[in-house]
């Protein structure tokens, strides 16, 4: 327990976390340019909730010792993972329903700032919500990363209650 709640402190761990979201947001550039899959604004907030984890991980690397970096980048790194959750889980509620009526897939993003104006080639919203146009194994994109922010989700937990319970602070 006390190995889970010393990750915090260390800079290759905040490091991994960055690195493996820009992996992501990366791979998430190449279905859309490579490939072709055009995301809708659910993708769109899925991508800016991996921004969220990457955003968090550079800040946890450049001073993980230091209180106020290392609590801002784990306060964003468990709103980003449970956001990117929430959403994927209703980006797939929105492609399995039955009814039509049930929900709607806006056309673009509704961020404090035009993002989509100002970045559209990242932010930019294209796609459909309610289609399914790719699998892997029998999941669609948004059950993949059901996965993969439960599975960021699981992490931050298992860190942030170990600090919480060892260290007795973030």
């Amino acid at each position: 327990m006390n190995w889970l709640a010393n990750l915090a402190q260390k800079r290759t761990s905040w490091g991994l976390l960055a690195l493996i979201a820009f992996t992501f947001e990366v791979t998430a550039l190449f279905f859309q340019y490579q490939m072709g899959l055009e995301p809708c604004i659910m993708c769109i907030y899925q991508r800016t909730a991996m921004l969220g984890l990457l955003i968090a991980g550079i800040i946890g690397t450049i001073n993980p010792h230091n209180m106020v970096f290392r609590v801002s980048a784990i306060v964003i790194w468990g709103v980003s993972c449970i956001w990117g959750l929430l959403l994927a889980r209703e980006h797939i509620d929105m492609q399995t329903t039955t009814d039509p009526f049930a929900f709607t897939c806006a056309f673009e993003p509704n961020f404090p700032l035009p993002l989509h104006e100002w970045i559209p080639h990242f932010f930019a919203a294209t796609g459909d919500c309610g289609n399914i146009d790719w699998q892997f194994l029998g999941l669609s994109m948004p059950a993949w990363m059901e996965v993969i922010f439960a599975a960021f989700s699981v992490v931050f937990i298992g860190v942030a209650l170990s600090r919480l319970l060892v260290k007795k602070s973030l």
